[in-house]
């Protein structure tokens, strides 16, 4: 069985990982905890800018240590909510066709996100994906540490993930179907018989059409 390794941000939504993490900080147990963790993350903000710019790994760990000290039930209890409100509202119209269609081709399909696990599982379910690879929180005695479980899914790494999830189950990568919108992505891409780009920046655009990849556009 071949499977399609669908990247998320970019690709089949118009949310980045900022958008849910500010919904988290807005949504603490009281606005005095709000205001210090907004406060602490927006100093942060031009090293995390940086960070993006240079290295996707430290740029995801920068972001997510402002998780530090939420508990995993509030975690979970808001994470539907943080569905409805920040990811569901951006989904591309035709995101959840695209899903179906390598479904119907008897696809497995695998989000690939560095978003935090437990908003890609709610995402893969209302897509119809069969399976998540994404970023984990560690949690010590029911809450956050603010520090990413490894591997994390960023960057490179990404085509390492993907490629021994491949091996685990069985699917030949040479068959496989991968797809992003970001230039970041190209080891996944590359990894895979079937590449495409999904709403391209710039730089993507240009390889895509160099090797001759499909690109789509779900955006319009």
């Amino acid at each position: 069985m071949a499977a399609s390794y669908f990247d998320v941000d970019g690709t089949l939504v118009s949310t980045n990982l900022v958008h849910p993490t500010l919904f988290y900080l807005l949504n603490q147990t009281t606005p005095f905890h709000s205001a210090f963790k907004l406060g602490k993350a927006l100093a942060r903000a031009p090293w995390m800018a940086l960070a993006e710019l240079q290295d996707r790994r430290l740029f995801n760990e920068m972001l997510f240590s402002a998780y530090d000290g939420v508990s995993q039930d509030r975690l979970l209890s808001l994470a539907q909510e943080a569905f409805d409100t920040v990811i569901k509202p951006r989904i591309y119209p035709a995101a959840k066709d695209f899903v179906k269609a390598s479904l119907d081709k008897g696809h497995d399909v695998v989000l690939v996100s560095g978003a935090l696990d437990f908003l890609m599982h709610i995402l893969a379910e209302y897509l119809g994906a069969t399976d998540v690879i994404a970023n984990r929180l560690e949690i010590k005695d029911r809450y956050a540490t603010g520090k990413l479980l490894r591997p994390v899914v960023a960057g490179p790494e990404k085509a390492r993930i993907v490629r021994d999830h491949a091996r685990s189950k069985g699917h030949n990568l040479d068959e496989c179907f991968a797809y992003s919108d970001s230039y970041s992505d190209v080891p996944m891409l590359s990894i895979v018989g079937y590449p495409a780009a999904i709403n391209p920046d710039r730089k993507l655009s240009l390889l895509a059409q160099a090797y001759h990849w499909p690109i789509i556009r779900l955006s319009s």
